[in-house]
């Protein structure tokens, strides 16, 4: 794979009353663009947010970049070398995934303030929790945003709570308010959120008004979780995409070999 040239900037941000600033990881090809825009949002490991390694998707932010597009990834509030604290509310879906939009809506309007941004060419994605924030934003109407890709989104909870009830009824009330199509990978062997529990968001979302096209690809290594950061899932998530960019009026094109 080659080595993007990489820009990390402390986006300002205030949220909930709080000065703080995100780590923000930007990738663009080369020229002065305007490049169309990819924001990825990150997952949550296990364990202090705080001490979660700054993300770099390098795979995708790879397809991306080579096709033109700048990709900017957020650490969201109290991740990596981002300020504040992360607010652990598993059990409600729909507020986590509020709090964590919050967080990319600061990124989103730093960068398009930038002359290399082109403001009419936003995509949203996300792998895990970050999936979950992508939908959540997705809902809210932002200029420019074309469309959401969502790689195994949701949150899910280790205390006895309902959270897979909440998860479905938070992709409902998201679906009733957004206008943009997204597209959804989740595998058949996925340890957090399985074929069962997708389908149940899938059919809430959309049944609630949401543009969805799922795609349930099947098992893939030992858990399809992370099957966006492997090279070898390039092939089951990049044609789907193409088909889903193509229609939402997003370039596809390779400018930049590998």
């Amino acid at each position: 794979m080659m080595m993007l040239p990489e820009q990390v900037v402390a986006v300002p941000a205030n949220i909930g009353g709080a000065q703080i600033t995100l780590q923000t990881t930007i990738y663009k090809p080369p020229g002065a663009g305007p490049f169309p825009v990819l924001f990825m949002n990150h997952g949550k490991d296990g364990g202090d947010a705080h001490l979660q390694k700054r993300a770099t998707f390098p795979v995708v932010s790879q397809e991306f970049v080579k096709r033109g597009y700048a990709v900017v990834i957020p650490m969201r509030m109290g991740f990596a070398g981002s300020g504040g604290t992360y607010v652990n509310s598993h059990c409600e879906a729909k507020d986590n995934g509020e709090q964590q939009a919050n967080s990319l809506f600061f990124a989103m309007q730093y960068v398009m303030k930038q002359p290399w941004a082109d403001q009419d060419h936003v995509i949203l994605a996300g792998q895990s929790h970050g999936g979950l924030t992508a939908i959540a934003a997705g809902s809210h109407e932002i200029h420019g945003v074309r469309g959401i890709i969502n790689f195994a989104g949701g949150v899910n909870s280790r205390s006895h709570c309902d959270w897979q009830g909440a998860l479905v009824e938070a992709f409902r009330q998201w679906g009733a308010t957004t206008k943009v199509p997204s597209i959804w990978f989740y595998g058949a062997n996925d340890t957090h959120f399985g074929p069962q529990l997708a389908s149940a968001m899938y059919q809430a979302y959309t049944g609630a008004g949401g543009k969805a096209q799922l795609v349930a690809y099947g098992p893939f290594k030992k858990d399809a979780h992370g099957m966006s950061a492997s090279p070898d899932g390039v092939s089951i998530w990049w044609p789907d995409t193409e088909r889903f960019l193509k229609s939402v009026g997003m370039p596809t094109e390779v400018k930049t070999k590998d």
